[in-house]
């Protein structure tokens, strides 16, 4: 039986979108606070460090993705070159990314709702798991289509938010904190107030607020163009970067003076408060809510195309393998969906907890998968040059970036491992990886479905 294929139904829009939703999160929108509390203003060299690290990361993966006509996802990019184990170990470990940040996000779409609607949290949940679910059942379009809007109300969002900071500045605006001006960077402690233990300190928070970037490789599949789309997604990256992360930060501390931010409060919600906008509560808290239902959206995707890709290679009971009559991987998107349903449940167990657990499980996973994207084009670069000669989308800087990227990760790793409210969470994540190799020797020996 000849396998079933993915439907290259995304187009260029969506795919461009799909990399600006991948790059605006809840990282930003709510993380953002808890960083700038940590770091100060330097909190502004965590973003470009990192967005350089994941660009360099991405233009790795476009070039292993374009360099094979067979490449759905860096899953088979894993197989290719560190074999078997290590895809079946990255696959189910990139499932369980999304899966831990899909969670938070649905959460957060309850609590979100119920500042308009005094209903109790799971039925907005829910409600919104099963339209995402009818959605992305139908057609990968109507996803990318999904993912359009919502990712357009985010750009909308800090487009406004950095206009209004250059209109404050240019006029002199005064609030209750004073002056609006440029000056509010550095004068409150200088540029590393809480020193370089603060500023280390806010990258794992900064780690997560780019996990999603490479939705781009893992839409390859279902774009109608990759040649051209892909690359050009992630050349937009580094612009992005500047542009929605450093910009919209430059502008949140120009208008409040570091001091002034509650880790604990969106910092959007408090500069459009201070400049004397009345709903700039219910605004911020819709955009916050879209942003939620985006990063579930995104999640339910990823998770059902990798149980896809894992089904395919035997990896995964084969019922993940099929495709519905719209080409979509139907019984994926339904198991992730359930297990979403049971982790929302056991999530309001341990609600103040339970954040920040999920974001820095979410983050070491993540390094993970960036790191895995590492290796295998080191390992490209060594063994492939017939594949070289034939790109027309070559990583630069390489091999050389790679190993300055990875070491870049095995710091964070041990800042992770220092810092005492990410501890337990990355001395746990180890057991994660020692149940899937176990559990990949396991399914060897077992008679396959």
């Amino acid at each position: 039986m000849a396998q079933q294929e993915l439907k290259r139904d995304l187009a260029n829009r969506h795919v461009q979108l799909i990399a600006i939703g991948g790059t605006i999160g809840t990282g930003l929108f709510l993380g953002s606070g808890k960083a700038i509390q940590l770091a100060g203003p330097s909190i502004i060299f965590t973003y470009l460090i990192v967005g350089i690290a994941i660009f360099f990361v991405m233009r790795a993966l476009g070039e292993l993705l374009l360099s094979k006509a067979g490449y759905q996802s860096f899953t088979d990019i894993a197989e290719d070159y560190l074999g078997p184990r290590v895809a079946f170990v990255t696959g189910w470990t990139y499932w369980f990314c999304w899966i831990m940040t899909a969670m938070a996000d649905i959460i957060a779409v309850g609590v979100y709702v119920q500042y308009w609607f005094d209903i109790p949290q799971w039925i907005p949940e829910v409600i919104c798991l099963i339209i995402l679910l009818g959605l992305n059942l139908l057609t990968v379009k109507y996803f990318g289509e999904l993912e359009f809007w919502f990712a357009l109300i985010k750009v909308v969002t800090i487009l406004g938010l950095i206009v209004l900071g250059v209109i404050l500045l240019v006029i002199g605006f005064k609030t209750d904190t004073g002056m609006v001006t440029v000056k509010n960077i550095w004068e409150h402690g200088g540029m590393f107030p809480n020193g370089i233990t603060g500023f280390l300190l806010s990258f794992q928070m900064v780690v997560f607020a780019f996990v999603g970037v490479e939705l781009v490789g893992v839409s390859a599949a279902e774009t109608s163009d990759p040649q051209k789309n892909i690359p050009s997604a992630i050349n937009k990256i580094p612009l992005r970067i500047l542009f929605f992360y450093v910009g919209a930060i430059i502008a949140l501390l120009c208008i409040n003076p570091w001091t002034e931010l509650s880790p604990t409060e969106s910092p959007f919600v408090k500069t459009f408060s201070l400049v004397g906008i009345p709903i700039a509560a219910g605004i911020i808290n819709f955009v916050v809510l879209t942003s939620a239902a985006s990063a579930c959206n995104s999640g339910m995707f990823s998770t059902s195309r990798i149980l896809y890709s894992l089904g395919n290679k035997k990896q995964a009971p084969s019922r993940f393998a099929k495709l519905n009559k719209n080409h979509v991987p139907r019984n994926g998107l339904l198991i992730s969906t359930l297990v979403l349903l049971v982790g929302a449940l056991l999530s309001k167990l341990i609600p103040e907890q339970a954040f920040g657990i999920v974001t820095t499980i979410s983050a070491i996973c993540f390094i993970w998968v960036w790191g895995v994207v590492l290796v295998c084009h080191v390992k490209y670069k060594r063994t492939r040059p017939q594949l070289q000669a034939k790109s027309k989308f070559k990583a630069p800087f390489t091999p050389f970036i790679n190993y300055v990227v990875l070491s870049l990760f095995a710091v964070i790793l041990m800042i992770m491992l220092i810092a005492e409210e990410t501890r337990p969470a990355l001395l746990l994540t180890p057991v994660w990886f020692i149940l899937l190799f176990a559990l990949y020797g396991w399914t060897r020996r077992k008679p396959r479905s």
